[in-house]
């Protein structure tokens, strides 16, 4: 009986959880999942693309991923918007913000004085293009898949290259010297990733918060972005990113991706909503969340949710009659 006791009385072992991110790991995106403390300690699966990191999310594999949506230097990041405007039940849980820092690294014993061939992604090599120009002038690029890639190959012989253009977080999984730190000509770079799980409850409001939409036009004709633009302006709500993407089937179709500040439950954001379900024939809501900077949304006081509220209930006075009181 005691033992029976002493079983029941002990804590239940918590759930593990499983988060996809691309890898391997050293990548900006590691990073950002390190930002997540509901993430740490649970497993950590790499992927190979945006595409598979929400496939294992819909098909139950991971219970959220981490995925890069813009960049600061590059704009937004085309796969994972398309990949949220045409892959249904998932929503954004979350958002965070990683600085683009790169290194350059060797071979253990390599010198910086020796590099004349530089393994990087395209990307990254263009980010990095005038330190390169002023430390080695007389260089060559070899392109690589990805950031992390152009590293792994000096590793494991599959290049040529002296030096890689790499994150600095290589250097704490892989045994590579490091030739040159803060290589990257926009110091203020920043990519900013999003969490992505399955259909949930949208966090509560903070103050602090974002929304993010993919709004499709009804039709193309003269100020058709004009009408979506004012779903918005007319409710003092401003928006932090707007892109096009093509639909893609047919030219000149297009839909966009919106992040507008604000939260569901506030006033101002439902009533534009209703306003963009109205006006569009498709509009995908991909969540409400806290913004990465923690910055308070500020508005106009006639937006504030009181002023609706006050709004609906004049008119649903005037629609059961009641006397009007004049103030």
């Amino acid at each position: 009986m005691t033992s029976e006791v002493v079983a029941s009385a002990e804590a239940p072992v918590p759930t593990r959880r499983t988060y996809s991110y691309l890898g391997p790991a050293g990548t900006f995106t590691e990073a950002a999942l390190a930002q997540v403390p509901e993430a740490r300690g649970h497993e950590w699966r790499p992927v190979r693309n945006v595409g598979e990191a929400l496939a294992d999310v819909v098909e139950g594999r991971s219970d959220a991923a981490m995925i890069a949506i813009e960049n600061s230097v590059d704009g937004g990041v085309s796969t994972a918007q398309d990949a949220l405007a045409t892959v249904p039940g998932l929503r954004i849980v979350g958002e965070y913000l990683v600085p683009v820092e790169f290194v350059l690294v060797g071979r253990p014993g390599a010198r910086l004085e020796d590099v004349s061939l530089i393994a990087a992604h395209p990307v990254a090599y263009a980010q990095c293009l005038q330190w390169l120009s002023d430390a080695l002038p007389a260089h060559a690029h070899v392109p690589a898949a990805s950031n992390v890639a152009s590293a792994m190959s000096l590793l494991d012989g599959s290049s040529d290259a002296d030096a890689a253009i790499a994150p600095p977080g290589i250097l704490e999984h892989h045994q590579l010297e490091l030739l040159a730190s803060n290589i990257g000509d926009n110091p203020n770079a920043v990519t900013r990733f999003v969490l992505v799980s399955r259909t949930v409850v949208p966090p509560p409001p903070t103050g602090a918060d974002k929304t993010s939409l993919i709004v499709e036009l009804p039709d193309d004709h003269p100020g058709a972005l004009l009408e979506m633009l004012e779903q918005f302006a007319t409710r003092g709500i401003n928006l932090s990113l707007l892109a096009s993407r093509p639909i893609g089937d047919e030219l000149g179709r297009y839909r966009f991706v919106v992040d507008a500040d604000g939260h569901l439950e506030d006033e101002r954001m439902a009533d534009a909503l209703l306003g963009l379900r109205r006006f569009s024939p498709r509009v995908t809501f991909l969540g409400s969340y806290p913004r990465a900077d923690r910055a308070v949304v500020r508005y106009p006081e006639r937006y504030a949710d009181d002023v609706f509220v006050e709004a609906r209930d004049w008119l649903r006075g005037l629609i059961s009659g009641e006397p009007e009181v004049q103030e």
